[in-house]
């Protein structure tokens, strides 16, 4: 589903996706197409909705946005093995 159609189902929601189709490009991450997993009124029950599905299967790409987003595009969070701080 594109984010177009997620807003028209979804007005005024915040939702829990998982990305179907993303690229990256320069720190961001451009989100294409979408499932929606599940629908909230409330940032916080949205935010422990993702933080249980990512911890149940990190290796799928899930995340959760405000439906009045004009666009999804996310900045890319840093992963791997950091250098011994100094």
């Amino acid at each position: 589903m594109r984010w177009e159609e997620v807003q028209e189902r979804f007005p005024e929601e915040w939702v829990v996706l998982e990305a179907t189709k993303a690229h990256s490009k320069e720190g961001y991450r451009y989100i294409e197409e979408v499932v929606v997993i599940d629908t909230f009124e409330d940032s916080t029950e949205a935010l422990r909705r993702y933080s249980k599905l990512h911890r149940q299967d990190p290796g799928r790409e899930y995340c959760f946005f405000h439906t009045s987003r004009p666009e999804l595009v996310a900045r890319e969070r840093y992963v791997g093995v950091r250098g011994p701080r100094r």
